[in-house]
């Protein structure tokens, strides 16, 4: 397989740690898609618009040519073409609670705060960092709700999808200078996935296309 993506990604990253957790990050090649290149981003490249009609990236490519995009979708299609271990637990209500929290970041967090709108923002004069803050504040607070109070992790005692995006959207937070200590329970969950090889190896600084450090 291979996964087209960028590196600080959040969507990216989050099929990265699905595919890690499912024991097949080291079966795929990881093809990056530079968002920040001139002209406005690969993504927006002929080449790319082929794999993906939205200009986005994920991209998932399987083995027999096919393309999959949008993260959910790509974490639901790991989920049942390889069972174990289940990104979604399997019964009824912590799976509807797990997606539910997924959707809070995917649908009603991460979209306000991309990097697309954000640039838009500032060219409108806005604050986008301000302007993040404020959505991404707002999600987290919807999260914790949500969250299991015993943990370890945000729905019961295995990872999920929601942790899977989770975890993306507390980089985010930290990079726009949000403070996470009103959520502890979001915070006992980073910690939890902070332990697997799965969401280490996942983070953006270990990935092909990031920038070296300084």
């Amino acid at each position: 397989m291979k996964l087209y993506g960028y590196w600080r990604s959040s969507a990216t990253w989050r099929v990265r740690i699905g595919l890690g957790l499912k024991g097949l990050a080291a079966n795929c090649e990881i093809v990056p898609v530079d968002l920040r290149s001139a002209g406005g981003g690969e993504q927006r490249s002929e080449a790319h618009g082929a794999r993906n009609p939205m200009a986005q990236v994920p991209v998932l490519e399987l083995d027999d040519g096919r393309l999959l995009t949008q993260s959910l979708a790509i974490l639901a299609w790991l989920d049942a073409a390889h069972p174990s271990p289940p990104l979604w637990p399997a019964d009824p209500w912590p799976r509807a609670r797990a997606m539910e929290i997924a959707e809070i970041i995917n649908a009603g967090v991460q979209p306000l705060q991309n990097l697309s709108l954000l640039q838009h923002i500032k060219a409108l004069g806005g604050d986008p960092e301000g302007w993040s803050r404020e959505v991404i504040g707002r999600g987290l607070a919807a999260c914790e709700a949500k969250a299991d109070p015993t943990g370890p992790f945000l729905v019961g005692e295995e990872p999920s999808v929601a942790d899977i995006c989770l975890v993306p959207q507390m980089h985010n937070a930290r990079l726009f200078g949000l403070d996470l200590a009103a959520f502890p329970a979001l915070l006992r969950a980073e910690a939890a996935c902070a332990a697997l090889p799965a969401f280490l190896d996942a983070r953006p600084e270990r990935q092909p296309d990031a920038p070296a450090p300084h």
